[in-house]
């Protein structure tokens, strides 16, 4: 027979241990009631990582969704790291969305391999607000690698999805260590009273949020200072 007391304080004391040892999780909220509330902590962790994707694999939802990571980075007000799969980002857009280019290091990975390693380099840096890495594919035992490198640091981690083929986009249903996964889709903009064209509207999904639950919302595109 198991010394069963025995072995229940000791999980207590380990749980009082690691209770004493973690540090409170800081959160970056949206600013939006209606989706910091469906965040468990109220806003997107620091030293965490998140994945973020287009509604489908065309380059619409595709730069809906770099313009969506731009405003939470615009928002942080850190130094950020942006690992590039493919040299064909748009500067100029993300600083439509506040992110200005003087707070970005960009770096051009290439292929998803070298693009993960720079991004796990990154969070485990320790001096980044966020890490950017665009990639097709995020195996369970990689997430984990970056979930833990982002713990360790306190930098936030962002797992941005890009897809080259159809068949790539399959990954994106596959389970990950990533604290939330988001999808960002286009809407048509909002009528205007006046000749013109609206300002961008997005389907934004929360398609998985640990302790928490899904949701979708519409919403204005992101600002010029990086507020939906």
């Amino acid at each position: 027979m198991r010394p069963r007391p025995a072995i229940d304080a000791l999980r207590a004391e380990i749980q009082r241990i690691e209770a004493r040892n973690r540090r409170p999780a800081a959160v970056l909220p949206f600013g939006l009631d209606v989706l910091d509330a469906k965040i468990p902590g109220g806003g997107l962790a620091f030293g965490a990582l998140h994945e973020v994707a287009g509604g489908g694999n065309g380059t619409i939802d595709g730069a809906a969704a770099a313009l969506f990571v731009a405003g939470i980075a615009a928002r942080a007000k850190r130094k950020v790291l942006w690992c590039l799969d493919r040299p064909d980002l748009f500067a100029p857009a993300l600083a439509q969305a506040g992110l200005k280019p003087e707070v970005v290091i960009f770096l051009d990975g290439g292929d998803d391999k070298t693009v993960l390693a720079c991004l796990e380099e990154g969070l485990r840096h320790g001096s980044l607000g966020l890490a950017i890495g665009e990639i097709a594919r995020l195996p369970m035992p990689i997430s984990r690698r970056l979930q833990l490198a982002a713990e360790a640091s306190g930098t936030m981690g962002i797992a941005l999805r890009r897809w080259r083929r159809q068949t790539e986009a399959v990954d994106f249903g596959q389970p990950t260590a990533a604290l939330t996964r988001w999808r960002i889709s286009v809407l048509p903009s909002s009528p205007l009273p006046v000749p013109g064209v609206g300002r961008p509207r997005w389907l934004v999904e929360l398609v998985r949020a640990r302790a928490g639950e899904s949701a979708d919302f519409e919403l204005e595109s992101c600002d010029g200072k990086g507020h939906l």
